[in-house]
């Protein structure tokens, strides 16, 4: 295969089907939706051996356990996968909604437009079930998508491409909105990335290792976050219940997801009758402390934390514990060495709550909420294709309205500029 020569025509192909799905209704995108769920559901014969088939090969590899436990397509994973087909065929159609009208002095009324962004591409590892996430998700907001998935899942995800594709051609939609990548040849990914005439974004969903060369090899706009180096603040003004009880959760609800808390900070007004308490019970939780000097001082037995801590993402159960010198130093810590994801604040004081979520520069700040709750179904998204940590257009996590633009729009009847 001349890898060059079929991305150009994935591309020109995915381009000419994004024009047919933006102009398609709901209903028809619906269809194709639910059609897809129906196709899914008839074929679960045909997906388990596909995966059986990359299973092998992974443990034929040396895949670690946890690897082939994202690659496994389990009956319960098929079964969500059909359900998030359905859920996400009743969310709220973003596209045609028109927003801020107003008329302007020279008679004319001007508003903005939710309009989807064209192609996106979507570049992912692993797991065969986001297959199906993003083609949903970027359907459902009026765009085509090219997916390549990990090389490892490659049976899963060509069987599951024709599930789509079968949903797709039941709604009469271009089988071609949805194209899952054929090769695993990793040049494929370098042309996708440099593809501008045929790819409006991509989304990198993966290891920071991934991330990084997307970041820096594309030449297509990049939605993504490279790090969630989380932090809770325990302010000298918290409820002491509340910022146990978060603080626990924010570390050990799931230890290997992006919102977890990787960094714990502590005022020193209250360091001393919380941090035993904090230490005692993440103990149980099997999870080891890191901290600093003031810490290790008042939680005797745990590891010397380094510079290099305070900016680490461990995924695990391992923490880092600082404590400062009130809420300036906190603010100062989190914009220094935190990814600008998630962080938190524990306090019963309005004024250093509303300093803290105007000062910390996060795609999502908190008050007395753990920062597992950063996820697009938890903000009642419906589902997301991943967080982002960028300013510009897409910000936390990216559900359907952040896979779409506005343009403006202007009414007049008649109207002539003088």
């Amino acid at each position: 295969m001349d890898i060059a020569e079929y991305m150009v025509e994935v591309g020109r192909q995915a381009r000419q089907a994004a024009t047919v799905v933006a102009r398609s209704t709901t209903q028809t995108r619906n269809a194709a939706l639910l059609a897809m769920a129906d196709a899914l559901d008839a074929s679960r014969e045909e997906l388990t051996l596909a995966n059986g088939r990359d299973l092998e090969k992974g443990r034929e590899n040396g895949l670690e356990p946890a690897m082939l436990d994202r690659l496994e397509l389990t009956p319960a994973r098929v079964d969500a996968m059909i359900e998030g087909l359905r859920q996400v065929a009743s969310l709220a159609d973003p596209i045609g909604e028109i927003t801020g009208m107003t008329y302007r002095p020279s008679g004319i009324q001007v508003g903005k437009m939710r309009v989807p962004l064209g192609v996106i591409g979507i570049i992912y590892e692993s797991r065969p079930n986001v297959t199906v996430e993003a083609a949903s998700l970027c359907l459902k907001s009026g765009n085509a998508t090219i997916l390549r998935g990990g090389s490892e899942a490659i049976h899963s995800n060509q069987a599951i491409a024709s599930c789509i594709a079968r949903g797709l051609k039941a709604a009469d939609l271009p089988e071609t909105a949805v194209q899952v990548i054929r090769t695993t040849d990793r040049a494929a990914v370098g042309e996708l990335i440099t593809m501008p005439q045929y790819v409006d974004v991509i989304v990198p969903r993966g290891g920071k290792g991934l991330i990084e060369r997307i970041s820096r090899d594309a030449r297509v706009p990049v939605i993504k976050h490279l790090d969630g180096v989380c932090h809770v603040y325990i302010d000298s003004h918290a409820d002491p219940e509340k910022a146990l009880r978060v603080a626990v959760n924010a570390k050990t609800q799931r230890y290997g997801t992006c919102n977890t808390m990787e960094t714990l900070l502590v005022d020193r007004e209250v360091a001393e009758g919380m941090l035993p308490l904090l230490a005692g019970a993440f103990r149980e939780k099997g999870v080891e402390l890191r901290g600093c000097d003031a810490t290790r001082d008042l939680v005797p037995g745990i590891e010397a934390a380094t510079e290099a801590d305070w900016s680490e993402e461990y995924l695990a159960p391992v923490l880092a514990i600082r404590v400062v010198d009130g809420l300036d130093e906190a603010i100062e810590h989190i914009n220094r060495y935190g990814s600008q994801h998630t962080d938190s604040i524990i306090t019963e004081n309005y004024t250093r709550a509303r300093r803290f979520i105007t000062e910390v520069d996060s795609a999502s700040v908190m008050v007395n909420a753990s920062t597992r709750f950063a996820d697009g179904f938890e903000y009642g998204l419906g589902a997301e294709i991943g967080i982002s940590t960028d300013k510009i257009h897409a910000r936390g996590p990216v559900g359907l309205e952040g896979l779409t633009s506005q343009k403006y729009v202007v009414f007049g009847d008649g109207h002539i500029r003088t």
